[in-house]
Formats: structure tokens, C-alpha cells, sequence
């Protein structure tokens, strides 16, 4: 058989790296390994968590014996879905309430966080066409690799002390008000920001409002964590709602997911929302046809299973409020957890300053661990973490905390 020449033009992709290392924790063996690579909510026996108020609405939802649950929705997604994500992102009191802000607010469903940033870029690239995209440096890593499909010419802001170990908000500020151009979309994370852990203050975040909108940049929130953070929806929420409320004349806009606060990690339940300015609520409808034409053309409308649980619960006061006890359960394991982490280094002695365990929020912890450091966790002590030294704080437990922080002293005090 004479062989047949491919026509494709295709060279090797660097592997996923968070995909990567959890494949290789899987297949590790050792009895002590420990996960701190993977951004999902783990109890103190390192097993994941269905949340209570999930499960319970699932059973109310197999009750319902709903013959539709399985059929198509809109191309924009389960409109009563829409309308709660909006409202819970935004802080709107529900129905007949706030309708002349809510006029400026265009949502469609999405597959998730991920398909939100994605449909995000995709659509602002063919209609709003900003000349760069500013990310933090870090952010996470799919971020770049999102608006490089989009073709939309990426650059990044400062955001990390690495000295200090803090936010670089001088940096930051500078940056885009030296460089940021008119019409520039700038990429900011609404709360617990990933990889880094670290928050602007709310003044922080009135003075990034404030520059947006005299240098007329495009503010892009990708919001993961709402009511995981710090346990308030509402707290988790403040910049986003800072922005809207305060800047009626800016436009923005919203990606939105479910899966850390619900647990809906493998349901993909998202949304994306584009803020129209309010002199411009007369386009809503036609920026909405504008996403449904796109997601038409990719994955035809979002999932429905995740979404009517989700639509269950808060449809719900007795379910919503065992949501914000599972919230609180969640954010406090992970606050006693960055503690105890604190504590065990400082008994420890180990060289350097940490404060910055605890004063960092949500999910991950820039740990500063060089990738050096990082390798011999993991080849000596079957510890994995981001070579970054991004530390996902739930994989620790109050049976491993000891053996982390001894293992990150011993590789402090003898890997450079």
C-alpha cells in the first residue's frame, strides 16, 4: 500500500499541565501522596462532596418526574436558569424589581466558566474587535490559551510581588495607564483569583473602575468562586456589582460558572452576561441574537441537567438557605485549612515569611515553592502542585497538613 500524505499541519501541544499532574497523582502508588494540584472542593478525608442541598434537590427532581427534563431548551439556554444566574451574580431582588438594570444585562447559557470566557472572547473578537486583551500575569493558564483561539493579540499586566509575596497593585495600575489603549479588553477575576490567591481591596477595585472608564477600557469579570470564597455570595460579588452599579455608563461583561460553588463540576453550568450601557438597552435582544448565532455554530445550547438543579435549589428558601450553609462549610474548611498550614510552618521554623498562606483567599495559595522545590515534593514526598508553586488549599487535610508543611521545611531548607 502506497502511503497516502496527510493535509494537515499540526505540530505537538504542550499537554494541559493541571490535567497532566493529576493524571500522574492517579497513577502514583505511595500510601502519603497528596493532591494540591487539581481546583476542586475536597472534605478532610480527601473525597469530594456532593453538597448536601444538591443531593436533596436531585431527589426532588427524580420526584418531579419532569418528561421534558431531557429535551432541547433555547439556543440562549433555560431562560428561568438565565434569569437566576443573572440575578444572583448582579444582586437583583427578582421578579418586577430593578427592570430598568436589568434591561442593560444580555445572558445566554453556557458550558460552564470555561465556555463563558470562550463564547466571551469569541464574541467581543467579532464585534467589539479590541486590538489586545490584558491578562494578569499570572492568571490562569486557560485564559491565554482562550483568547489565543479568539486571535485576539494578548498582554499582561503585572499582579504578583514575588518579593513580597503580595499584590503588585502600583504595577498593575501603571501598566494600563501607560500602555492600555482605548477599547482594550482587560481581564480581571471578580474574586479569589486563580492562580494567586490575592484580591484587590474594594478601594483597589473603585480605582481600577475608575481608570477603565476614563481610559474607556473593556472590563472582562470571570467569576468562578461566587459564595465559595469567603462564604457570602454577596461579598464574592462586590466588584462585579461595583462596576455595574457605580459605571451605568461603562460596558462590561460577566463569565459565570456553578461548578466550584454548587460542586457541578462535571454538569458544566455556566453563563455569560454582556452589560450594555444605559443609553444602549434598545440592542439587548440583538446582542442576544448576536451569542445565540455563535453558540448555534458550537455547541447549539447549554446543558440542561446542571441547570435545573441549580433553578431547584434557589427556586427554593429552605434549599437556599442550606446552600449558604454549604457555602460556609466549604470556605471555612478551606480557612482552617490555609491556618493550620500557617501554623505548622511557623512550629517549624521554616525560612521565609507566610503570613501569606492566610492572608490569600479561596481556593489556592501562590505558595512562592520554586520549580525545584515543586519537582522534589513531588519525586521525594508524593506531593503534587503547579510548578508554579500554585497550591490548591483543599487537598489538605487535618491527616496530611503535618506531612506537607515537614515536607515543604525539608525542601525550603535544601533545594535552592
Amino acid at each position: 500500500m502506497v502511503p497516502v500524505p496527510t493535509r494537515l499541519n499540526v505540530a505537538p501541544v504542550p499537554p494541559d499541565e493541571i490535567f497532566a499532574l493529576n493524571a500522574a497523582y492517579f497513577a502514583d502508588r505511595d500510601p502519603q501522596k497528596v493532591s494540591l494540584g487539581v481546583g476542586v472542593y475536597r472534605t478532610d478525608d480527601g473525597k469530594p462532596w456532593p453538597l448536601p442541598v444538591v443531593q436533596k434537590a436531585e431527589k426532588e427532581l427524580e420526584k418531579d418526574n419532569d418528561l421534558m427534563r431531557h429535551e432541547y431548551t433555547a439556543i440562549e439556554g433555560d431562560v428561568p436558569f438565565l434569569k437566576i444566574a443573572r440575578d444572583l451574580m448582579f444582586g437583583f431582588g427578582g421578579e418586577g424589581k430593578d427592570e430598568e438594570a436589568k434591561a442593560r444585562i444580555a445572558s445566554v447559557q453556557t458550558v460552564a466558566g470555561t465556555g463563558a470566557n470562550h463564547l466571551g472572547a469569541l464574541f467581543l473578537a467579532h464585534h467589539m474587535k479590541p486590538s489586545t486583551v490584558w491578562l494578569s500575569n499570572p492568571s490562569w493558564a486557560n485564559h491565554m490559551t482562550i483568547w489565543e483561539l479568539a486571535d485576539v493579540p494578548r498582554k499582561t499586566y503585572p499582579y504578583y510581588h514575588a518579593a513580597t509575596r503580595s499584590l503588585d497593585f502600583e504595577g498593575m495600575m501603571s501598566t494600563l495607564e501607560s500602555e492600555a489603549q482605548e477599547g482594550d479588553a482587560v481581564l480581571l477575576h471578580a474574586c479569589a483569583h486563580n492562580p494567586t490567591g490575592l484580591d484587590p481591596t474594594k478601594e483597589q477595585w473603585m480605582a481600577i473602575a475608575d481608570l477603565c472608564e476614563r481610559k474607556k477600557l473593556f472590563p472582562f469579570f470571570d467569576s468562578a468562586y461566587q459564595g465559595f470564597a469567603s462564604g457570602s455570595v454577596e461579598e464574592d460579588a462586590w466588584a462585579v456589582r461595583y462596576f455595574f452599579n457605580n459605571k451605568p455608563d461603562m460596558e462590561m461583561c460577566v463569565a459565570q460558572s456553578f461548578s466550584k460553588n454548587f460542586g457541578l463540576y462535571g454538569q458544566r453550568v455556566g453563563a455569560y452576561h454582556y452589560v450594555l450601557n444605559r443609553s444602549a438597552t434598545a440592542i439587548r435582544d440583538v446582542v442576544v441574537n448576536n451569542l445565540c448565532h455563535l453558540i448555534r455554530g458550537e455547541f447549539s445550547m447549554g446543558p440542561r441537567i446542571g441547570c435545573s438543579i441549580v433553578k431547584k435549589i434557589m427556586n427554593s428558601e429552605e434549599l437556599v438557605a442550606d446552600w449558604h450553609q454549604d457555602l460556609k462549610v466549604m470556605s471555612s474548611r478551606i480557612k482552617s485549612m490555609r491556618q493550620a498550614l500557617y501554623d505548622e510552618l511557623v512550629r517549624l521554623k521554616t525560612p521565609g515569611t507566610w503570613e501569606h498562606i492566610i492572608e490569600q483567599n479561596g481556593m489556592f495559595s501562590y505558595t512562592g515553592l520554586t520549580p525545584k522545590q515543586v519537582y522534589a515534593l513531588k519525586d521525594k514526598y508524593h506531593i503534587y502542585l503547579l510548578k508554579s508553586g500554585r497550591a490548591s488549599i483543599s487537598g489538605l487535610s487535618e491527616k496530611n497538613v503535618k506531612y506537607v508543611a515537614q515536607a515543604i521545611d525539608d525542601v525550603i531548607r535544601n533545594v535552592l
